[in-house]
């Protein structure tokens, strides 16, 4: 299955400044499968670390952590000589071991010749709950997510669309209607598939999204389970309470979230650590309210609002139970709860890119879904689930901030009009 993070590891190989890597990211979005990959394709050979088994390695680590010991005693257990440049050391779920991470430090330090690779689902977890030292300065960092749009169509086997795709984009020519029109059903696919790989692998096999929802239950599942190893009881509780809140939460008229809806009487307090959690985890997406629009708007953030969206679109679809056919209908329904899952698949394609996630909102009057800083522009993206587009809060917030232009994401074709971009929502990946 072809990443766009595949690109990144290479990078990282060839970098004259390569430090060991850490690849972050939530459960199943295909860290060890995308490394190992990467390990074949491009080592000789691989050395593959799992500290979640490790258990000798593990007690190994607890009195010694100098790298040239550590590279004796894994070729001496292990029966593989480690060459530096031509093997790939890669240590999976390092989240499981303190002494493992700590030892990146050192070989960035002593032995920088050793290409390794380190990956852990909840390693932002278990570095502010366990308050594991993380080797700051020393490692390099990459973050991996579900699949994005485009990933699905290049596994769909659909690469001359995503093409195509980019090309209108840039040139902000309608694509034609036929075409359009097979990109807005692949869309809906996506809509419901989701990104994680399983998934995806699962749909193009099968061709059936009754026997995609068992994989995505047992994802599902997975996570919950976290929640209970990783957490002690009573903050477990809690990040539950939160994580399947947030259906409701986005169904809200303000979907802004509001602990009242988790529990009655539910506060910061009581559920700040639960959502910090789920947000660590990759499971959750936080996207700020902002103050106002102008450059650096990471400077504009209120600490307070936010809103709470899912990391994977097709785990939403699943939890919410919404009927397949809603999303699926050529014909427009009034779903306010379909206009808050398709705010989801933005949140979750802009996260991907590296953006911040932030809204705009001014007393209540006019609300902008997002707000990205592009280059020294400030720009307003407004998200609907159909091709009505009407709306007014665009123009006060171009009015207000002097943005150059703004964007609108929606099921109608792309087109440039009265300064504001029209985006199809299968093209979000292009912005």
């Amino acid at each position: 299955m072809k990443r766009k993070v595949s690109k990144s590891l290479l990078e990282w190989k060839n970098s004259p400044r390569r430090m060991p890597l850490i690849v972050n990211g939530a459960r199943q979005v295909g860290k060890t499968y995308i490394v190992e990959q990467f390990g074949r394709e491009h080592y000789e050979s691989i050395l593959y670390l799992n500290m979640e088994i490790e258990a000798s390695l593990n007690k190994f680590l607890e009195t010694e952590l100098s790298p040239n010991k550590i590279i004796q005693y894994l070729e001496a257990t292990k029966m593989q000589e480690i060459v530096p440049g031509k093997t790939l050391i890669f240590i999976d779920e390092i989240q499981a071991c303190e002494r493992a991470l700590t030892s990146l430090k050192y070989f960035c330090e002593q032995m920088p010749e050793h290409h390794i690779i380190a990956a852990g689902s909840l390693l932002g977890v278990a570095i502010n709950r366990e308050k594991y030292s993380f080797p700051v300065g020393k490692v390099n960092e990459l973050n991996m997510y579900p699949l994005d749009f485009e990933e699905f169509l290049w596994a769909m086997n659909k690469e001359k669309l995503a093409e195509e795709i980019k090309s209108h984009y840039t040139s902000n020519e309608a694509m034609p209607e036929a075409l359009h029109e097979v990109a807005l059903d692949m869309y809906q696919k996506y809509f419901i598939v989701g990104g994680m790989p399983a998934a995806v692998v699962t749909f193009i096999e099968t061709d059936s999204f009754i026997k995609v929802q068992p994989v995505q239950n047992e994802i599902l599942n997975e996570y919950l389970a976290d929640m209970a190893k990783y957490a002690d009881p009573t903050t477990s509780i809690k990040i539950r309470a939160c994580y399947n809140s947030i259906p409701a939460q986005l169904a809200k008229e303000n979907a802004k979230f509001q602990y009242k809806v988790v529990q009655r009487g539910g506060t910061a307090t009581i559920f700040g650590e639960a959502i910090e959690w789920l947000i660590l985890a990759g499971i959750a997406l936080k996207c700020q309210r902002l103050d106002h629009g102008y450059i650096p708007i990471s400077a504009y953030v209120d600490l307070i609002n936010f809103k709470l969206y899912m990391a994977d679109i097709g785990i939403l679809t699943l939890r919410s139970k919404i009927p397949l056919q809603t999303i699926l209908s050529p014909i427009e329904v009034d779903n306010t709860f379909l206009g808050a899952m398709t705010e989801n698949y933005v949140a979750q394609v802009f996260a991907s890119k590296g953006y911040d996630l932030m809204y705009w909102q001014s007393d209540g009057k006019a609300e902008v879904d997002f707000v990205l800083q592009i280059g020294d522009a400030v720009i307003p993206v407004e998200v609907k689930k159909g091709k009505r587009n009407r709306s007014k809060s665009l123009g006060v917030f171009v009015e207000k901030y002097k943005s150059p232009y703004s964007i609108r994401i929606s099921k109608k074709n792309f087109g440039f009009e009265n300064g504001i971009k029209s985006v199809p929502l299968y093209a979000t990946f292009c912005i």
